[in-house]
């Protein structure tokens, strides 16, 4: 069973402080780790999120039938959208000391995922979850708990800059289904 919990008026998660500078370093010397092995690390992500999260697959037409997850490692619009994930992180933790870029990344990240796709953003929280689940056990030798807990900040960050392009954009749980 899916745990969907926070999604009602308790989701305005408040905005982490920034990342120290010692945070950063640790994000990104553990990121040059993982983007090393980009493609299978995303695969394994949204693998992982599709078999878990399985109502997280309706958003996606070319794979939203298929529930093995051998086959989904093998779909090749799977690996394609993996590759954008892995790729979108990648510039945000480039541009970990330029907070205009990231704040830029998130808008056209928010607003696409908000007005095109029409994202529930209590996926984004999900997918956060999997990311971390991921990176700690497939990378266990960098992502130490002290890792693990500015990889959180991070994209307890990321959460709240995507979910605040989404209240910028009106989006409200009622209207996605309208235009």
């Amino acid at each position: 069973m899916e745990r969907m919990q926070g999604e009602a008026e308790g989701d305005h998660l408040e905005r982490p402080s920034p990342l120290t500078d010692k945070e950063r370093v640790m994000i990104q010397d553990s990121w040059a780790k993982v983007y090393e092995n980009c493609d299978d690390t995303g695969v394994a992500i949204l693998v992982r999120l599709f078999v878990n999260f399985p109502s997280s697959r309706q958003y996606f037409s070319q794979f939203k039938h298929i529930e093995e997850p051998e086959e989904l490692e093998r779909s090749a619009q799977l690996r394609k959208h993996a590759n954008r994930v892995m790729n979108g992180l990648n510039t945000l933790v480039e541009s970990l000391d330029n907070s205009e870029k990231v704040a830029s990344v998130l808008k056209l990240l928010g607003k696409a995922h908000a007005l095109r796709h029409k994202v529930e953003p209590v996926y984004f929280k999900i997918l956060s979850g999997v990311i971390l689940e991921v990176l700690g056990e497939a990378f266990s030798e960098v992502v130490t708990p002290e890792v693990a807990a500015a990889w959180t900040k991070l994209l307890a960050t990321i959460y709240c800059g995507i979910n605040a392009v989404y209240e910028e954009v009106g989006w409200s749980k009622h209207s996605s289904s309208s235009g």
